[in-house]
């Protein structure tokens, strides 16, 4: 006997033809057949991308209606400070650096951003209509500029994106709050391992890359708060101790995860 004429009580009546929450709740199913919850609900359609399943993936690696790709070179701008704030990035290949610059001229780093992150993603949620820092291309990069009418849209419509927007936004936070940490607690030594680190990747689930773009001594420098001649001389010592080796480029070797480990 099937579910759907599963009698709803025990009063001599005929069974209701029309599944309820009431016949999941019957005392003794008939044969002790077991109620299927495909029967209770009718399932949505998958959400679709033209003719085949929405993909995340590919729909953040091509472009289409309000989306568009730019190929940055080193040190070109993605957006500047004080732009307008309408569409968010997200970054295919290379690296950027986000930085906001004060009244005075005086410049501070906020971000490194890789490959498989988003930039710019504050216009999505803040009513603010300008771009409140600059980002700017440290390696050659392929962008993929989304309008932020688009990305509302899709982020509605597709729950597979809004999983991935929604992943990155809470491992953004918590790099925010690791920043602070950092920056409230460790010494500038410690800082600027943690700096190098990151910039090779180090703890990402993708392999990490022991070679990291090149960066001047100014600029890790600006990232931990520190002068140059302090970053020189730690990078001195790093490379002494064999945690690193740099000539024109920085490799990076797991050894320089013991620099967290000394006292």
């Amino acid at each position: 006997m099937s579910a759907d004429a599963t009698p709803v009580r025990s009063q001599g009546r005929p069974a209701k033809p029309i599944p309820s929450a009431n016949s999941v709740r019957s005392a003794k199913p008939a044969s002790g057949e077991i109620s299927k919850p495909s029967r209770l609900k009718t399932p949505k359609p998958r959400p679709k991308n033209g003719d085949t399943a929405f993909d995340p993936e590919a729909f953040l690696a091509k472009a289409g209606v309000g989306k568009q790709v730019l190929h940055l070179k080193k040190n070109e701008t993605a957006y500047a400070q004080g732009d307008a704030a309408d569409a968010i990035f997200y970054v295919q290949t290379g690296r950027l650096r986000v930085t906001v610059t004060s009244a005075n001229g005086k410049e501070a780093t906020l971000a490194l951003v890789g490959g498989g992150e988003f930039v710019g993603e504050d216009c999505m949620v803040l009513s603010h209509p300008l771009r409140l820092a600059t980002a700017t291309a440290m390696t050659d990069c392929a962008l993929l500029k989304i309008s932020k009418a688009e990305m509302v849209r899709i982020l509605h419509q597709e729950h597979a994106l809004s999983d991935v927007f929604v992943s990155f936004l809470l491992t953004r936070n918590a790099r925010v709050q690791a920043d602070l940490v950092d920056q409230l607690f460790n010494s500038s030594e410690k800082r600027l391992a943690r700096i190098l680190l990151l910039l090779a990747q180090f703890g990402k689930e993708s392999k990490p890359e022991t070679v990291v773009p090149k960066i001047s001594q100014e600029v890790l420098a600006e990232m931990i708060g520190t002068t140059r001649s302090r970053v020189s001389f730690f990078m001195n010592r790093f490379r002494k101790l064999g945690f690193i080796e740099y000539n024109g480029e920085i490799r990076i070797h797991n050894s320089l995860l013991n620099i967290f480990l000394q006292e």
